[in-house]
């Protein structure tokens, strides 16, 4: 294949795919994190929980492991926004780094990715 004939973006029907998985991943990521933010309320709210954590350091822990899991969550929500502003933008899928197509197996796996697998390993 020559140079010229190198594919540079993926095509429209190809970015209505990535967008369509984009979309209900971020639908599950959101739903997630609703019910993260439940069991937080639920936690907090808790009169049980709130005397008995005097003596026990488990809701403690409780609440600190869903503030990391909240945290997460809502980072990973904003890598599959912006990876959406990129489909919208028709540059999804080429790495930021070597400005070569990301594999669609990788962007599969990790839609968001924005670095493609070399360039992941060489830095």
């Amino acid at each position: 294949m020559k140079q010229s004939d190198k594919k540079t973006r993926y095509s429209d029907e190809e970015l209505g795919f990535f967008k369509d998985l984009i979309e209900k991943k971020l639908h599950d990521a959101r739903e997630q994190l609703g019910m993260i933010r439940q069991q937080q309320e639920d936690l907090a709210g808790n009169p049980d929980a709130k005397v008995r954590g005097l003596d026990d350091a488990t809701s403690g822990s409780e609440m600190e492991r869903l503030g990391t899991s909240s945290v997460r969550l809502q980072k990973h929500i904003r890598h599959l926004e912006n990876a959406l502003i990129r489909v919208d933008n028709k540059v999804y899928g080429i790495c930021r780094q070597t400005g070569n197509l990301i594999s669609k197996k990788r962007l599969i796996a990790v839609p968001h990715a924005t670095l493609s697998i070399d360039a992941k390993q060489k830095r």
